[in-house]
């Protein structure tokens, strides 16, 4: 099993801070004594994804208002109090923590999800939570791509080949192709759609899951008294709600889980659904699987 996490969004993530930035100047105090003007203090969260900061910092640099940190996590939890804007990255932002951000505005999730942020906390202190939707930054293609190239890193056995190379052995290991296989989506948004678009001309079969598929209807939604195509719908050969999903890993050849992690998606890929499956699942989400100590993989 691969099991990876991109990151996303960092010239959306610029453009969003600066407009946000200017509508929270006019509401916050004035920092270091500079009785003129309003400066809101961004917090990024640690050090990994190290572009995020710096590319925002970049993009900001014109505009003296806006004032970007990047803190160590050990750190966050005594400096949070000073911030308007915290960018969450793979902290774990806790109810404990959250309540000593005092001059909080915004929480905004680096990524897919909002695993990472205790909301119902946030929500009591009058903090709002948000993400960048990734159909509007080309995150969502930026991933697609990916899961195709670790799908034929494994068909392909590239790390076997590697070593066969450096060993100077020829004909071994034999890979496989994607052609012909079964691709299971299980999660069809942003990202899956854009993962249908690009496995469509290696000649597979996709089935798919989504949540607000109804039964019995293919590609169609009611609208207006009138059924109206859903963009994307069209390149899944079979679709299934939750209820499906058991039946759809045990066709599939290939399992991308594109699901972001919320209350109703946090245990989803339990045992059942690993005994269900072959032995091919790429994890494009931020779920935690903890069943994968079931060892079935």
């Amino acid at each position: 099993m691969i099991s990876l996490r991109i990151s996303r969004g960092i010239g959306a993530l610029g453009s969003h801070l600066k407009a946000l930035c200017a509508s929270v100047s006019s509401k916050v105090e004035v920092m270091g004594g500079d009785n003129e003007g309003r400066i809101t203090r961004v917090l990024f969260c640690g050090p990994h994804f190290p572009a995020s900061e710096q590319y925002t910092k970049e993009y900001l640099q014109v505009h003296p208002f806006i004032q970007v940190d990047d803190v160590p996590l050990a750190n966050v939890p005594n400096v949070i109090a000073d911030y308007h804007i915290c960018v969450v990255k793979n902290m774990k932002l806790s109810a404990d923590i959250i309540s000593r951000a005092r001059k909080m505005k915004l929480i905004m999730q680096y990524g897919v999800g909002l695993e990472g942020v205790d909301v119902n906390a946030a929500t009591s202190h009058g903090i709002k939570v948000a993400r960048i939707p990734s159909d509007i930054t080309g995150n969502a293609a930026s991933c697609a791509e990916m899961a195709i190239y670790l799908m034929l890193g494994l068909l392909r056995k590239q790390n076997e080949m590697k070593i066969a190379v450096e060993q100077k052995r020829l004909g071994e290991p034999i890979g496989d192709t994607l052609l012909e296989k079964t691709v299971f989506i299980l999660g069809y948004g942003n990202i899956g759609i854009e993962l249908a678009k690009r496995l469509r001309p290696f000649g597979v079969k996709i089935v798919a899951t989504k949540r607000s598929w109804a039964p019995n209807i293919d590609s169609r939604d009611k609208f207006n008294g009138f059924l109206k195509e859903n963009p994307g719908d069209a390149l899944v050969d079979k679709k299934g709600i939750h209820q499906d999903m058991y039946e759809m890993a045990r066709i599939a050849d290939i399992v991308v889980c594109c699901l972001r992690q919320d209350n109703e998606t946090v245990g989803i890929v339990d045992q059942k659904f690993l005994s269900s499956m072959k032995k091919i699942v790429l994890n494009w989400t931020e779920l935690n699987w903890s069943d994968l100590k079931f060892g079935y993989l």
